[in-house]
């Protein structure tokens, strides 16, 4: 099965690394974007299997781009992990309880992206 990933990231060299990273697996077609109101257009018309969202971005956030998703049938069920150098124990605890499917730590490594996101592809 291939898996659609909307990776979500306001720095273009984090979504070039990210997206070189997670093609390491064949099954994956990533799509990379630079905003969350770009993602919420591509989420609807893409249906992507997994959301991948920056914390930090301008204009809206990591958090209030999955609040709108969220808050779209068509959107409402995708999972969403948070890509974020927030990552204490109470920051990952806010965000898996605003909705977050997980959390990974920026930065992330490279070489092992693809198979960390994998169990969030479901079966």
């Amino acid at each position: 099965m291939n898996y659609r990933i909307l990776y979500v990231d306001d720095e273009p060299d984090m979504r070039e690394i990210a997206v070189l990273s997670l093609a390491r697996d064949p099954s994956f077609e990533v799509k990379p974007c630079g905003s969350g109101r770009e993602a919420l257009g591509i989420a609807i018309a893409w249906q992507p299997h997994l959301v991948m969202l920056d914390v930090v971005m301008p204009d809206l956030d990591g958090p209030a781009t999955l609040s709108n998703l969220r808050d779209h049938p068509m959107t409402r069920d995708m999972p969403v992990i948070f890509i974020t150098a927030r990552s204490q124990p109470q920051d990952v605890e806010r965000f898996l309880s605003l909705g977050a499917a997980g959390v990974i730590a920026k930065p992330f490594n490279p070489t092992t992206l693809a198979v960390t996101v994998k169990p969030y592809l479901g079966p």
